[in-house]
């Protein structure tokens, strides 16, 4: 077998790619990739209802609580001007049996379509419009609920009801704008259980939950700045304290483009600390294809004519039954050749993948064969989960395929038989794409920062009108309403926090958390410190809170507490982690928590003499001396004196 040896190949490609880590990259790099990206921000409104129905919302559902099944198969319909979406035709091709998991308290007949929506839920109507003051969008003056096709058994229905509220706005970056398209209200999706094979399954606790989708331009042109982005259409939702936090509840669309290349999205982003590998690692890919259109376009004249050619192998056969032996006896095994693909399946496409796993992706995917479905003629051990076959095993099916070692490459692909022939048009589809570049697809992220395939891209013809319900008119009034009440822009919220002050790894907590009102309440209105009562939530609240969410009305009323009782504020160190722990607790519980007693400045300092004289170190050396005096007031100190006014005192005593 002369085929090119698989792993100096991936390396002599990665360095064609031109790769480089997310830590090496530089500004330069991507402004020579053309790089662009843009963002689709979906985060769940605070409501108490869903929002086309009067199920309640915000009651998550385990997978295996359910008090029902339904079962259904999906089928594409045609858009109003008589067109399939290829998304539509791409997920019928799979042939799923799609599973709902219903739990009775959190689903109704809306929810299966069984029966029209109700109409629009106001209270999500209104918060959405709240926010796309926010991003600064113009608000729609009627809003017409559309239907967006999803094939994929996420709705039941096949269709997510959305309806455009705000269009043309702009939220400020460090060192520039970004567009807003568009800000949505629409319902959200069911959770996904599993998906395995041919059935993929949902649970329905989720499904129809008010949700507000935020769209920028293209204008984010690096990585760090498509999560800058989306830290601040995060923040900026929060700010108004109507959005749901935690995992599930917002998620990032990420779409990007490289010069050259096409817009790919991936899909449902859970966390923005991840935006920046993921994008980094899609343009490269996008590259590394590009790069492999332009040898596939040096070796084939005519891609119209250019084929796979597939041979069965028979179990039966001595020789081929050793071939076969690790694929499981149920499943029919086919040798496919690539005429001139040599060297490509081995082409590096990012960290640890190679073309190969483009190919095998989709055949998860579409032709629903688990992983791992195939192996290659250039497959590497230390590279996937596919199968490594010795040299005399590749000789005899390229003999069978009579194909040319040097030039071509081969797959030995297994599976169901009744999932083979989509199977090989997938194969063949993928590979045809690859003349091209790069295909407009939907992709998935992975925890190690890289994306598989997911579905095609849908386009235009998945959206048409919803004659269920009737348009809805938006009065001049109601918005001037809300826009009396906006909170303050995430912008100038920053701003003030300079402006105070607050250390940097604080900013984000609290913008994060929504504290930034609860904050300047602790400073303006109860005289805190900024920087101590900033301290107070990005450190102290934020070791018992973690990422759960904070109680914004306890904290103020035991900062209003302290000083009610004319207390000093460092004692808040000590009760605010009791009071957010004991919700119910009262304010003289606390206190007895923290093992506070009321103490004059006068007692304290009258003790210093008598524990210098307790003190064992030498008495030259006054730091020490200090600190262990302070160490020794300071529990009997907290609330009775401010600590920092102790400390001189503590000074003043020594000299």
């Amino acid at each position: 077998m002369s085929n090119t040896a698989p792993s100096s190949n991936y390396e002599q490609t990665r360095r064609l790619v031109r790769y480089v880590s997310r830590e090496e990259a530089t500004a330069e790099t991507y402004r020579q990739m053309g790089f662009r990206c843009g963002l689709e921000v979906h985060q769940q409104l605070k409501t108490k209802k869903k929002l086309f129905c009067r199920c309640p919302a915000g009651i998550y559902q385990d997978g295996d609580d359910y008090d029902t099944q339904l079962i259904r198969h999906m089928r594409p319909t045609l858009s109003e001007f008589g067109e399939y979406d290829g998304t539509a035709l791409m997920e019928f091709r799979t042939k799923k049996t799609i599973t709902y998991r219903i739990k009775r308290e959190t689903a109704c007949t809306y929810d299966i379509d069984d029966t029209p929506p109700f109409p629009l839920n106001r209270e999500a109507l209104t918060i959405a419009i709240e926010i796309a003051l926010l991003l600064k969008t113009g608000i729609v003056g009627e809003l017409h609920i559309t239907r967006k096709q999803y094939l994929d058994g996420s709705i039941p229905g096949g269709f997510q009801r959305t309806a455009i509220v705000g269009i043309a706005g702009e939220i400020p970056l460090s060192n520039k704008t970004v567009r807003i398209i568009q800000l949505s209200i629409e319902e959200d999706s069911c959770r996904e259980v599993s998906d395995i094979g041919h059935e993929r399954i949902y649970t329905t606790g989720r499904l129809g939950m008010p949700l507000i989708e935020t769209v920028t331009d293209p204008d984010m042109l690096n990585p760090d700045e498509a999560a800058e982005a989306a830290h601040h259409i995060r923040y900026l939702g929060r700010s108004t304290g109507k959005v749901n936090v935690g995992i599930g509840a917002a998620r990032q669309d990420v779409n990007v483009s490289i010069a050259g290349g096409t817009r790919v999205e991936i899909k449902g982003v859970q966390h923005i600390r991840s935006i920046p590998e993921l994008t980094h690692n899609e343009a490269f890919r996008q590259q590394a294809l590009l790069k492999i259109r332009k040898q596939l376009s040096e070796r084939i004249n005519d891609p119209a004519e250019w084929k796979i050619q597939a041979v069965d192998i028979d179990r039966d056969d001595p020789e081929s039954s050793k071939t076969l032996a690790t694929i499981p006896s149920d499943h029919h095994a086919v040798a496919v050749n690539l005429p001139k693909f040599a060297g490509l399946l081995s082409f590096f496409t990012g960290p640890g993948r190679s073309f190969a796993d483009e190919i095998s992706d989709r055949l998860k995917v579409i032709a629903c064969i688990e992983k791992p479905n195939m192996t290659h003629s250039e497959a590497m051990e230390q590279m996937s989960m596919m199968p490594v076959l010795s040299d005399d095993r590749w000789d005899r099916l390229q003999s069978l395929l009579a194909s040319s070692p040097s030039e071509d490459a081969q797959l030995l692909l297994w599976g169901p038989p009744a999932d083979i022939p989509t199977a090989l048009e997938t194969i063949e589809e993928r590979c045809r794409w690859a003349f091209d570049g790069v295909p407009n697809e939907t992709r998935k992220a992975l925890p190690d920062g890289t994306t598989i395939f997911e579905r095609v891209l849908p386009g235009p013809d998945r959206m048409y009108p919803d004659t269920d319900s009737a348009p809805i008119s938006i009065a001049e009034e109601m918005i001037a309403q809300i826009r009396a009440d906006l909170p303050m822009p995430i912008a100038d919220c920053s701003k003030m926090l300079a402006t105070w002050g607050v250390p940097d790894d604080i900013h984000l907590y609290i913008l994060r958390r929504n504290l930034f009102p609860p904050l300047r309440t602790m400073i303006e209105e109860n005289k805190l410190d900024p920087v101590f009562a900033a301290s107070l939530l990005g450190h102290t609240v934020r070791n018992i809170a973690g990422d759960r969410e904070v109680d914004s009305e306890r904290i103020l009323w035991t900062v209003g507490s302290v000083g009610d009782r004319d207390l000093q504020a460092d004692l808040l160190r000590i009760l605010l982690p009791l009071s957010l722990t004991r919700p119910t607790a009262s304010f003289d519980h606390l206190l007895a928590a923290a093992r506070y007693s009321p103490c004059t400045e006068a007692a304290l300092l009258a003790r210093i003499p008598a524990l210098c004289a307790q003190f064992n170190g030498k008495r030259s050396d006054a730091r020490k001396l200090r600190n262990w005096l302070m160490g020794r007031l300071r529990t009997d100190a907290l609330g009775n004196i401010a600590l920092s006014h102790l400390s001189q005192k503590v000074e003043e005593a020594l000299q």
